[in-house]
């Protein structure tokens, strides 16, 4: 039986509960995939997967994202917008503050947010990552779907990775039923979804740079083809482009691919 139980999750959500379509799998390829062949068969915005075991999880830039079933929480969710992909700039920044929000809704502390779509937790004067985003777009006549697929570990991870990790366990006093963390997490996309369908990310700029990790602070930008960008990061313009302050002047860095570490 999976860990998430959807009868007991719609609870949890009270008054959103009707905007949610859940389904709870022991096990499947990646929820983002499952989700997309849902999809393409019709499944309404607000349709949700949540597995507790993936065999072929992904993260960006092709990267696996690995999960302990009791140990992380993992899912996609479905959302439809009546404008084409262009209009979306930012939506990965955007979900980071819904995720965020819905954290330290619980009392999470610590939480920061990594372009272009990590969740880090702060300690001990470091950072640690504590959740991946993975955004998906396709678009037809009717506009753009968004396959949101999150991954977050509830507890740290025990696998030796090739960066630092962080449990949720780590940021509150008592960690709460993985229902009530699912539950927080949905209600904020909820309202930050709504609210960049109409505004975009302008109007989530400021939050998002509130909990930019590295704000103001030299950074590198590695890129696949190019050579590492060195500078000040300057936090991001309204559109969800990073700014790097450089020897040469600001450069606007649009392309996901790239990596982002301290100099």
């Amino acid at each position: 039986m999976p860990l998430i139980d959807p009868v007991l999750l719609k609870a949890r959500l009270g008054l959103l509960a009707g905007r949610f379509d859940v389904d709870a799998l022991d096990g499947c390829d990646s929820t983002s995939s499952e989700l997309l062949r849902r999809a393409d068969k019709g499944a309404p915005a607000g349709t949700v997967i949540v597995a507790d075991r993936q065999s072929a999880g992904r993260g960006r830039r092709g990267r696996t994202w690995l999960s302990a079933p009791a140990a992380s929480l993992t899912f996609s969710l479905l959302w439809r917008f009546t404008g084409p992909p262009g209009q979306l700039a930012g939506l990965s920044l955007a979900v980071g503050v819904a995720l965020a929000r819905g954290l330290e809704n619980l009392g999470a502390s610590g939480i920061r947010l990594k372009w272009p779509n990590d969740v880090l937790l702060e300690g001990d004067g470091d950072f640690a990552k504590l959740a991946g985003i993975l955004i998906e777009l396709a678009s037809d006549r009717r506009g753009t779907q968004a396959i949101i697929g999150i991954g977050l570990n509830l507890q740290p991870p025990a696998e030796d990775l090739p960066q630092p990790a962080a449990g949720l366990a780590q940021a509150m006093t008592n960690l709460p039923d993985r229902h009530v963390v699912l539950a927080s997490i949905l209600s904020a996309l909820a309202e930050v979804l709504e609210s960049f369908a109409v505004d975009g990310f302008f109007g989530l700029k400021t939050e998002w740079q509130q909990r930019h990790a590295w704000q103001g602070l030299a950074v590198q930008v590695l890129g696949d083809d190019a050579e590492a960008l060195v500078g000040i990061c300057l936090g991001v313009d309204d559109d969800g482009v990073l700014l790097l302050e450089t020897a040469a002047g600001v450069q606007r860095i649009l392309s996901g691919d790239v990596s982002l570490r301290r100099a």
